[in-house]
């Protein structure tokens, strides 16, 4: 029962006493500065979970602002334990300024009925309804109802952070978002902390993720909505209960896309038999309603594709029509190795259904007798060439000339120790390539042994850069099925790269001046970013990568020295995003691994004072990461 969760909670709250009072300053310091200038919220410390802190202390510049709340509360039949506790967590929001609004559903239940006939509290309006609505158009009169600056949703099964509200207010005054999200702690009545602090599983959401959102709702909960925007586009419908929130997401971010992201666990999601918390399968009806808003989404937005199921309830893949059949240069840069560039062009001819392409090897003074051979007898084939760069190795310097060589509209940066495993990668990473919002296109990389690779690079691992889920078992689904979704990640390997060869060109293509060998992709990615492009992650082209086998590793003194010259380039250079924190990567995630692992609480940090953590552990090594000739 929910006495169980209150008594955790009592528990949790003598034991992080002396944490409450330390965080009272810390608090009440971050919400007087509201109106000075701020770093953007990424520069924000990391942040520990709401359950553990003192509630916020308000300014008087934001008790003089009054952002407004009206938080909409559909109930049907709610057991009383469940409404109370989520009543309760309005009722006792350190933020004053809100209005709840419970709209009663056509309720039976004689314990539901009681429960709102004994709320007495000005703060509160119950709104009837005499027959039953559904969720979706019981919420629409709630927000029709509503008196607020902002509309907030909440569950009549899940509970808000006792400083939700004024962590929102704060986030509202610093950067006049128009939608609001948070993440959130999913749980049961008799959680337990799940060895990480937690009480129940934290879901560590990135920030505005447009490519994500269109695979899957992560964004779920807390949901926090400017009421104009609202009126505008018009609350849930009616025809999408049970996914009604993911639509009336895909149509807010189609008018807006100031959302903000407070990375803060200030939702409690209830699991319940009801509930898709528990089980994504508890609802099927809402995946096929959740695929149609997506077909609706597309329609709206005039892309040509269609809406795929991916490989769990509730997750998709949206697949863009190629338009027309733009010629893709593939660049194979190599020193020797013809055992390597044999099967790596050999999988291209055989796993490639797209036909429109050109292979381009770029050989950096090879010797081997056999290599010579391989290339004398590969141009019989007419779509494969070669060209000769002569200098010292020099990765970019090699793969910009390869570009230079290029005819393709589009290109691929290909490592010689790659090789292509579906017959529709091309396609995958095409489909992307060729929108005009998107700027590099990555691959879905596994060792030989089938482990994972690369899934998108993360910058800030280890005071530098990693890759996503390294080393998970290939069948892992990764953090929230992340493995398994096309979604927007900050970099992508050069490894196996795809962009457009004109937004290669405008960027200035790989910096060979200060990154010959180590991070020039990332490097590379960041500035496509800096140019206001999303990168993207498709896990639909999958290929083997070797890693470094072709060149080893960055592991004598005078590669050690280059690798970190590079390093140190790379940090002063792009300071402000390792300062700032990855956005797609949650800032209560760890920094020392490559897993997608959470960062315990250790019970002596508050909310307000989490540095970034110890470095100690994290065993780097020259291109322990890929980081050197783009592994």
């Amino acid at each position: 029962s929910s006495k169980v969760w209150r008594a955790a909670e009592i528990a949790r709250k003598l034991i992080y006493g002396r944490i409450l009072r330390r965080g009272r300053k810390s608090t009440a310091k971050r919400l007087a500065a509201v109106h000075e200038e701020v770093p953007p919220p990424a520069v924000q410390p990391a942040a520990a979970p709401e359950q553990n802190v003192a509630l916020p202390v308000l300014s008087k510049v934001e008790h003089a602002v009054q952002v407004k709340f009206s938080v909409v509360l559909p109930v049907h039949d709610t057991p009383k334990e469940w409404l109370t506790d989520a009543v309760d967590s309005i009722t006792s929001q350190s933020y004053p300024h809100w209005e709840l609004l419970i709209i009663d559903d056509d309720s039976k239940s004689a314990e539901t009925k009681a429960v709102l006939a004994e709320l007495n509290h000005p703060q509160i309006t119950i709104i009837p309804s005499t027959r039953n609505l559904g969720i979706s158009a019981a919420t629409d009169l709630g927000i029709r109802s509503a008196s607020g600056d902002y509309v907030a949703f909440l569950d009549h099964d899940d509970r808000l952070a006792p400083g939700a509200l004024a962590e929102v207010a704060a986030e509202i005054i610093r950067s006049k978002a128009d939608v609001v999200y948070t993440d959130e702690i999913i749980f049961g009545d008799a959680s337990t902390d799940v060895g990480t602090g937690y009480l129940g599983h934290p879901h560590l959401k990135p920030d505005y993720s447009p490519e994500l959102l269109l695979s899957h709702n992560y964004i779920t909960h807390l949901l926090v909505v400017r009421k104009k925007l609202l009126d505008e586009v018009g609350g849930p419908r009616s025809e999408f209960d049970g996914a009604q929130d993911y639509d009336l997401l895909l149509r807010l971010t189609e008018k807006t896309d100031k959302v903000a992201h407070i990375p803060k666990p200030l939702y409690h999601w209830r699991q319940s038999a009801q509930s898709t918390a528990l089980d994504s399968a508890v609802k099927p009806a809402a995946h096929g309603r959740a695929q149609k808003a997506l077909e609706q989404a597309l329609s709206r937005r005039a892309i040509r594709g269609r809406v795929l199921t991916a490989n769990r309830p509730h997750y998709f893949r949206v697949q863009h029509e190629i338009i027309g059949e733009p010629l893709v240069s593939i660049i194979i840069p190599f020193r020797d190795q013809p055992r390597l560039l044999f099967e790596c062009i050999d999988a291209l001819n055989r796993c490639t259904r797209y036909q429109n392409y050109e292979v381009i090897g770029i050989d950096n003074n090879s010797e081997d007798e056999l290599t010579m051979e391989f290339m004398a007898r590969l141009p019989n084939q007419v779509r494969v060439r070669f060209h000769r760069f002569s200098g010292p190795f020099n990765f970019s310097a090699i793969v910009n000339y390869g570009v230079e060589q290029a005819e393709g509209e589009h290109i691929v940066l290909l490592n010689n120790d790659i090789q292509v495993i579906n017959n529709d990668w091309l396609e995958a990473m095409l489909e992307h390539s060729q929108r005009g919002a998107i700027g590099a296109v990555g691959a879905k990389l596994f060792y030989p042994d089938n482990n994972i690779q690369h899934a998108g690079i993360i910058v800030g691992i280890g005071g530098y850069a990693g890759h996503s889920h390294k080393h998970r078992a290939g069948n892992d689904p990764g953090y929230f099925n992340r493995l398994n979704v096309v979604q927007n990640v900050s970099a992508v390997t050069g490894a196996m790269l795809m962009c457009k060869k004109s937004v290669y060109e405008k960027v200035g293509g790989f910096d060979a001046e200060n990154f010959a060998i180590a991070g020039n992709d990332v490097d590379f990615c960041l500035r496509l970013a800096e140019m206001g492009l999303r990168n993207v992650f498709t896990p639909y082209a999958m290929a083997y990568h070797a890693e470094s086998v072709s060149r080893g590793y960055e592991d004598d003194p005078e590669k050690v020295a280059r690798f970190d010259a590079e390093k140190q380039r790379f940090r002063v250079r792009h300071a402000g995003i390792l300062q700032a924190g990855d956005p797609y990567y949650n800032p209560n995630l760890r920094l020392d691994t490559e897993g997608f692992d959470i960062k315990p609480l250790s019970g002596n940090e508050s909310r307000m004072e989490i540095s970034t953590p110890p470095q100690e552990g994290f065993q780097e090594r020259p291109g322990m990461d890929g980081r050197n000739e783009n592994g």
